[in-house]
């Protein structure tokens, strides 16, 4: 299955490698956004409710949805070339999750500033978020913004792991960066962020969900460290060996 996805430009990838994310307009071809829409209104129709966590309370999810649809699995793995182009000196990825997320008007809050990588049980950082907007996304529906150039300063610390542990109440000077601007989003656009920038998202304050699908792209020479991690505990994976498993699919361009 051929999903026709546009490559970044020079410009885009100069812009990612300086801020730390980059908005690629028009990413995915309105048929096939609508086809992706379609399955992910009735996944997320389905999903549990529950709020039990932090970030249940930010968004909610339906993870690893291309290890049961083709549509999404087709989608994740023609959106890779574009991670190759923008992580610096890699030479392949690997799918780390793929997801389904929805913010729901009045029943999710605004998504709290935070890093993706200090979870992660990779050596190293070359990673990085596509995040699709499978609907229009205006920015008061709740789009990301970034910290310019955050990710420049390596691994900050966990978030969500407790009330007013955000990376701004942890790190205060993050506010002396540029703070990217609300974005209008069409379906099919999408933004990229590193997994060390410093991002969140204001709650939904339209009267429609937010819906949008994620795929995470790592630097497939990567070494497992053997760090506790939901995802890849029980696997058989080696520390300091590759994630050589059909759990991450390697891709090349």
């Amino acid at each position: 299955m051929e999903i026709p996805v546009r490559h970044a430009t020079d410009d885009e990838v100069a812009f990612f490698d300086s801020h730390g994310w980059v908005r690629l307009a028009g990413l995915v071809d309105p048929g096939t956004v609508a086809a992706l829409r379609e399955r992910a209104t009735t996944y997320l129709e389905a999903r549990g409710r529950e709020h039990r966590t932090l970030v249940d309370q930010a968004f909610g999810q339906s993870r690893d949805i291309a290890q049961t649809d083709d549509l999404f699995n087709a989608a994740a793995r023609a959106m890779g070339g574009n991670a190759v182009r923008l992580l610096r000196g890699v030479e392949a990825v690997r799918i780390q999750v793929t997801n389904l997320l929805v913010k729901e008007p009045g029943e999710h809050r605004a998504t709290e500033f935070h890093q993706d990588f200090p979870w992660m049980p990779m050596d190293r950082s070359a990673m990085l978020t596509v995040w699709l907007a499978l609907v229009d996304v205006p920015a008061d529906m709740g789009s990301l913004r970034f910290y310019n150039g955050s990710h420049r300063y390596g691994l900050l610390g966990r978030s969500f792991t407790r009330a007013g542990d955000d990376q701004l109440t942890q790190h205060p000077w993050l506010k002396e960066l540029e703070l990217s601007p609300p974005l209008d989003l069409k379906a099919g656009d999408a933004t990229v962020h590193h997994a060390l920038t410093v991002h969140g998202a204001p709650a939904n304050q339209r009267d429609t969900p937010r819906l949008s699908f994620t795929v995470t792209y790592f630097d497939a020479d990567a070494l497992y460290t053997g760090m506790p991690y939901q995802q890849t505990d029980g696997l058989g994976l080696e520390a300091n060996k590759p994630f050589d498993h059909a759990r991450f699919p390697c891709l090349r361009p």
